[in-house]
Parts: structure tokens; C-alpha cells; sequence
């Protein structure tokens, strides 16, 4: 029986080193393929099916995370009925948000993106996916004790999660409904897991609509010291 005191274990990495060529090629393809992605609000109700949302999420569990712990839970969300509820429940702590709680200073960067309380993406998508960051994890012993560095772990996972979900050809939404735990009513889920972010995942709608918005320069973004 492991009592947390073994060696740890080892096997051996798997690792096909690429010519520098060809390592180029496929990082300026993924750049390309990435700077495509954009995140609208308007989604087609057209399925998809369970099998890419099982990939994405699979994706997602390659993510490193704090000591292995691996915290996170992604719910995944088909149900009309069960949309339906996140979505008045989100509208209305987001009326409340806008109308009463938002900072003036948040107000100003939301104004170009032409968002409000009407997230109509959570209805029309055909699956809203739920990222749940586990604060807490049982041991062994079967006490509860802390995940660590759980909110670094699941941010690295949900960007996982988006690269692919656009590397399949769908596209998604980061939304933050603030507050959020009605979700965890909403989905049942234990005192110890957080919703960090809604993700309503489908193909965009014929006529979607993204912000006319640009990305920083990579000198604006990085320092290189050589």
C-alpha cells in the first residue's frame, strides 16, 4: 500500500527531436492557425457532437498542474432545459452587474466589445462547457486538504481547452458571470469546486459579429535578454 513515503516512480520521456526546419514550419502554423481565433457572441444552434467535446476536455487534462493534482472539473452542458437555467440565472446577476456594480474603470475596456446582459450564446450554442477549479482534494486518508496552485493549474487547462476547440474548427466564449456561484447550485457540485468560466462551445452563427479590435505587437507583449 502506498503511505506517501515510496520512491518515486519514473518512465522513460517521450521525445522525437524535429529538425529546425520543420519545427519552424509547424510553429508558424499553429501561430497562423491561433491568430484566426476570435470570440464572438453569436453562435449556431447546429450540433456537435459529444466526441469533440471529449477531445477538447481531454486536451485540456494534458495541462501541467500544481503537484499533479490535476483540479479542475469540466462540466459539459447539452441540455436545453439545463442552458436555459444558467443562462436566466446568469442575465440576472449580469443586469445587476452592469447596472449597479460594474466600475467605471472596467466599463471603459468592456464599451468597445459591445457586451451587456443578454448572453444569448448560452441558449443558442449546442453545448456550454463549465470549468470548476477544485480548491480542495481528498487524500488517502480520506481527509480534505488544498489544492495547490489551482488557479494557475486551471488557467493554463482552459487554454488548452481553447486552442482546441479552434484547432477543430469551432469556436468558443471565455464569459465570467460575476458572481458565479449559482453555477455550483445550478450543476450540483461540491463546496470545494469554484466556477472559474462558462465556455459555450459550436460553430459561429452565418451572420456572427466579432469586435473590430487588434492584438499587441510582440514588443509590446515580451522582453528578450540575450
Amino acid at each position: 500500500m502506498d503511505d506517501g513515503n515510496d520512491p518515486p516512480r519514473f518512465i522513460e520521456l517521450v521525445f522525437d527531436e524535429l529538425p529546425e526546419n520543420k519545427m519552424t514550419h509547424r510553429a508558424r502554423s499553429f501561430f497562423e492557425l491561433m491568430n484566426m481565433r476570435r470570440t464572438t457572441r453569436h453562435f449556431s444552434t447546429k450540433a456537435v457532437s459529444r466526441d469533440l467535446i471529449e477531445l477538447a476536455i481531454r486536451t485540456a487534462n494534458t495541462a501541467p498542474s500544481g503537484g499533479h493534482l490535476q483540479p479542475w472539473t469540466f462540466v459539459a452542458i447539452s441540455n436545453n432545459g439545463m442552458k436555459k437555467r444558467i443562462r436566466d440565472a446568469a442575465e440576472d446577476e449580469e443586469r445587476r452587474f452592469y447596472e449597479d456594480r460594474v466600475p467605471e474603470a472596467w466599463s471603459e475596456v468592456l464599451r468597445p466589445l459591445g457586451t451587456d446582459h443578454i448572453k444569448a450564446h448560452l441558449t443558442d450554442a449546442p453545448w456550454v462547457v463549465v470549468l470548476f477549479r477544485q480548491s480542495k482534494r481528498i487524500r488517502k486518508n480520506g481527509k480534505m486538504s488544498p489544492t495547490y496552485y489551482s488557479q494557475e493549474s486551471c488557467g493554463i487547462a482552459a487554454g488548452l481547452f481553447i486552442a482546441a476547440v479552434h484547432n477543430m474548427g469551432l469556436t468558443t466564449l471565455t464569459h465570467t458571470p460575476s458572481p458565479m456561484g449559482f453555477l455550483r447550485d445550478i450543476l450540483n457540485r461540491p463546496n470545494h469546486e469554484h466556477a472559474m468560466l462558462v465556455m459555450p462551445v459550436g460553430y459561429p452563427a452565418s451572420d456572427a459579429k466579432v469586435p473590430e479590435i487588434s492584438r499587441k505587437e510582440l514588443s509590446d507583449i515580451s522582453n528578450f535578454i540575450e
